[in-house]
C-alpha cells in the first residue's frame, strides 16, 4: 500500500507540494505550522496519529488524531503509515489516509509536522519533497521556552533538552535550516521557501512543454 501511495504522489501533478517541518521540541514549529495554514488555506495539513495525551487545548483530529498505544500497533501492523517513530516515549504517525485525503480535495500540497525520523523515511520514498528544519537561536532559549510550557516538569524539559542535541545534529538531511529568532521574520522566510519552491522548474515543466508543444498561433 505504501508504494502505492508513493508512486501516484511521483506520478501526479507537477504542483502538488510535499512541504516537511521539522525542529527540536520548543522551537516554534507547531506554531509556523499554524500560520502557514492560516496565510496558505489550500495547503492541506496532515494531521498526525499519537499515542500521547492531549495538551490543554488540543482537540483529537485537529492538533492530532490521538490514539491508544494498542490502536497505533494495530494501524502499523495493517501499513497504513507512511512513515512511524517513537519520540519521547510517545509513538507518532503520518497516515497515508491523509496525503490521499489531500489530493482528492484539491489541495495544492501538504504540510507534514514531524521529526527527523519521519523526515528521512518520506524523503526515502518521496526526494523531491522539500525539508525544512527550524532552529532555536540558542539551547538557552530553548531550554526558557521549553520551561514556560504549563504542561512540561523539569524532568520533561531535560529530556527535550537533550533530544534537541541529537535532532539539530541531522539538520543536514534538510534542505532548508529557518532560525526562529523572531516568528515574524521566521515566517516570511517560512512564506519565501513555499513560494520560490511552487516555481521550481520540476513542477512547471509540463506546462512550460504543453505551451512547445502547441507552436504559433
Amino acid at each position: 500500500m505504501v508504494g502505492d501511495v508513493m508512486a501516484e504522489l511521483r506520478a501526479g501533478s507537477d504542483d502538488f507540494l510535499l512541504m516537511i517541518l521539522s525542529s527540536p521540541s520548543g522551537a516554534g514549529k507547531t506554531t509556523l505550522c499554524n500560520k502557514l495554514r492560516q496565510e496558505f488555506p489550500a495547503l492541506a495539513f496532515s494531521v498526525s496519529h499519537t499515542t500521547r495525551k492531549p495538551r490543554p487545548g488540543e482537540q483529537d483530529g485537529r492538533e492530532y488524531h490521538f490514539v491508544s498505544e494498542a490502536h497505533f500497533r494495530e494501524l502499523v501492523d495493517e501499513d497504513a503509515f507512511a512513515e512511524w517513530a517513537e519520540v519521547h516515549g510517545n509513538l507518532y504517525g503520518t497516515s497515508l489516509a491523509e496525503i490521499e485525503r489531500a489530493k482528492k480535495d484539491g489541495a495544492i500540497g501538504i504540510l507534514f509536522d514531524i521529526d527527523f525520523q519521519g523526515a528521512r523515511q518520506i524523503r526515502a520514498r518521496v526526494p523531491e519533497v522539500i525539508s525544512v528544519f527550524i532552529l532555536p537561536p540558542s539551547l538557552e532559549e530553548l531550554a526558557r521556552r521549553l520551561r514556560s510550557r504549563a504542561s512540561d516538569d523539569e524532568p520533561t524539559v531535560q529530556r527535550r533538552l537533550a533530544k534537541a542535541q541529537l535532532e539539530i545534529s541531522n539538520y543536514s538531511m534538510f534542505d532548508y535550516l529557518v532560525v526562529n529568532d523572531d516568528l515574524e521574520t521566521a515566517f516570511e522566510r517560512m512564506k519565501s521557501i513555499l513560494v520560490a519552491e511552487g516555481a521550481r522548474r520540476l513542477r512547471k515543466a509540463s506546462l512550460a512543454e504543453s505551451l512547445l508543444r502547441r507552436g504559433r498561433l
